[in-house]
C-alpha cells in the first residue's frame, strides 16, 4: 500500500527551474514519485510513497521555505501493490493548471466553504452548485443538483460561463473541484465576469471525504484522480474503475464486456475516435509492454503520451462540430 500526498499553492514563483531543481532533489532524497507542476504562478503536486513518514518529512522540508509553509495537504492511499505512480516527474509549465484564458489574479480570494458547512450551501434553492471538474470525471460521481459543464479540458470553462451562466439570474455559485485548484481560477474568471457571490468547497471533494461521516455524507459515487488508481471511494481509498489505456477514461467491470473494449486498444467512448493505424500503434504498445513486463521491466511513457495527444485530438475534432 502506497501513501499519497496532493496539495498546490497559488504564489509568485520568480524562478520556477531553480524551484524545479530544489523540489527534484528534495523528492529524491525521500524516495518519492508521482507530479509536481511549476510555474510562475505557483506549485501543483501529487507526489506518492511506500511510507507515508517519507512524504511527511518531504512535507517539513519543503515548509522551510516560507512560500509553501502550512500547507493544505490531502492524504489518500492505495490498495494492494498498485504504485500510483511509475516514476517522478518535476516540470515547468506556464499554469500549473492550463486555464488558457486571461483572467483577474489582483482581487481577493473567493469564500471557502469548509467541509462540514458544504451541505448546507449546495442545499440551498438560491445556490447553483458547479462541478468544475471534466465530463469523463462528473461521470463516476458528483454532488446532487450540480450543474455539469460538459467540458472536455478545463479550458473549456470560459466558454461554458459565458455560454450558460448570467449573474442577474445565477446570483450564488458554489463551486468544486478534485483539490480546489481549478476552482481558484474559476472563481477569478467568474469574478471578472460580474458575479459577485462565489462560494469554493475548500480543498474539493478531497477534503469533504476527508472530514465528513457517512452520516452526512452527500458525495455520490468515486472520484476520479490523475494517477493509476483512476479514483477513490468515499473512504479515500482505491475504487473500483479502472482505465481505457487508449483515451485515458475511467471504465467500469460492465465496460468491459463491451464488445468494443479491447484491452489497451479501445473502449465503448474511443472506440469511433481513433484510426486503424492509431489502434495498430496502440496493439504495437502493449506488444512492447508485454515484453518488458517478461523482462521484469516497466515500459514507461509511450502510452500516456500517446493517450495524451488521442484525448487532445478528439477533444479539437469534437469542438469543431
Amino acid at each position: 500500500m502506497a501513501s499519497v500526498v496532493t496539495f498546490y499553492r497559488f504564489v509568485v514563483i520568480s524562478e520556477p527551474d531553480a524551484l524545479r531543481l530544489t523540489i527534484t532533489s528534495l523528492c529524491e532524497q525521500h524516495g518519492l514519485v508521482g507530479t509536481a507542476l511549476i510555474a510562475s504562478e505557483g506549485l501543483n503536486a501529487t507526489l506518492a510513497a511506500t511510507a507515508r513518514s517519507d512524504l511527511e518529512a518531504f512535507i517539513v522540508e519543503l515548509g522551510k521555505d516560507v512560500r509553501f509553509k502550512d500547507l493544505n495537504c490531502k492524504w489518500s492511499s492505495s490498495t494492494g501493490d498498485n504504485a500510483v505512480f511509475d516514476r517522478l516527474k518535476v516540470r515547468t509549465r506556464p499554469e500549473i493548471v492550463s486555464f488558457g484564458k486571461e483572467y483577474q489574479t489582483s482581487c481577493a480570494p473567493g469564500p471557502r466553504v469548509g467541509a462540514e458547512e458544504w451541505n448546507a450551501l449546495i442545499e440551498s434553492p438560491d445556490v447553483t452548485v458547479i462541478d468544475a471538474r471534466n465530463t469523463y470525471e462528473t461521470e463516476i460521481g458528483k454532488f446532487p443538483n450540480a450543474v455539469i459543464p460538459g467540458t472536455k479540458s478545463f479550458r473549456d470553462f470560459p466558454d461554458f460561463v459565458d455560454r450558460e451562466l448570467d449573474p442577474s439570474t445565477h446570483s450564488k455559485l458554489a463551486l468544486y473541484c478534485t483539490g480546489g485548484i481549478r476552482c481558484e481560477k474559476a472563481f477569478q474568471f467568474l469574478n471578472g465576469r460580474g458575479f459577485e457571490h462565489i462560494y469554493q468547497l475548500d480543498g474539493g471533494i478531497l477534503n469533504y471525504l476527508a472530514n465528513v461521516d457517512a452520516a452526512h455524507n452527500r458525495w455520490s459515487g468515486q472520484c476520479f484522480v490523475f494517477d493509476q488508481r483512476v479514483a477513490l471511494d468515499s473512504h479515500l481509498r482505491q475504487g473500483s474503475y479502472d482505465q481505457c489505456h487508449a483515451c485515458r477514461r475511467p471504465i467500469s467491470a460492465s465496460d468491459k464486456r463491451s464488445k468494443h473494449y479491447r484491452f489497451g486498444v479501445s473502449c465503448a467512448r474511443c472506440i469511433d475516435e481513433t484510426s486503424p493505424e492509431q489502434k495498430d500503434g496502440f496493439r504495437e504498445r502493449e506488444r512492447q509492454e508485454e515484453l518488458a513486463r517478461n523482462r521484469g521491466r516497466r515500459h514507461v511513457g509511450a502510452s500516456q503520451r500517446v493517450a495524451t495527444k488521442l484525448l487532445s485530438d478528439s477533444s479539437e475534432h469534437r469542438s469543431k462540430h
